[in-house]
């Protein structure tokens, strides 16, 4: 959340998020004055995705806030998503549990060659500082520094996401 008005909305509308069992990955309203749209991803914490209950019941509860705190000057779109496959990478956990997948990351000041975009493996998540193999060698960059970062769709996370969803679907039809 970069904007301070995105900052404003997170702020009143994580705990509803956070009640109904849910975590918020990333927040961004986009569009014209004339016709904004709140774009909200959030997860299951447990299995990392949303389904579309998840989807409906944080449509319901962000929608009641928005009405009372009405955020926009004029009209709004709502829309509710799981980050999907190639995910944005925003808390440090978001690092620290993808360890070993490839990930392209965008920094708010440049290093001392004035690079500002990396793209590596990510090795290492640990006292806020991401851990990056690239082509060029081993990057270290703070958490706080980090503008946008995200999964790259490779073959190793398809694989890692196809026998999560296995795993997940298995330990659900058990239970029943």
């Amino acid at each position: 959340m970069t904007t301070t008005q995105e900052r404003r909305i997170a702020k009143y509308i994580e705990p509803a998020i956070t009640d109904l069992g849910y975590d918020l990955v990333s927040l961004r309203i986009i569009g014209s004055q004339k016709l904004q749209t709140l774009q909200i991803m959030a997860e299951n914490p447990e299995t990392q995705t949303l389904d579309l209950d998840g989807c409906t019941k944080i449509s319901r509860a962000v929608s009641a806030l928005l009405d009372v705190e009405d955020p926009f000057a004029g009209a709004y779109q709502l829309e509710i998503s799981s980050p999907g496959i190639d995910r944005p990478l925003v808390r440090g956990r978001d690092f620290e549990n993808n360890v070993g997948f490839e990930a392209s990351v965008e920094t708010e000041t440049a290093a001392e060659n004035g690079q500002k975009k990396f793209r590596g493996k990510i090795t290492a998540f640990a006292d806020d500082i991401v851990t990056l193999d690239t082509e060029h060698g081993t990057v270290k960059i703070d958490l706080p520094n980090i503008h946008k970062a995200k999964l790259v769709m490779t073959d190793d996370l398809l694989k890692a996401s196809k026998e999560k969803r296995e795993r997940l679907l298995n330990s659900t039809q058990q239970g029943d």
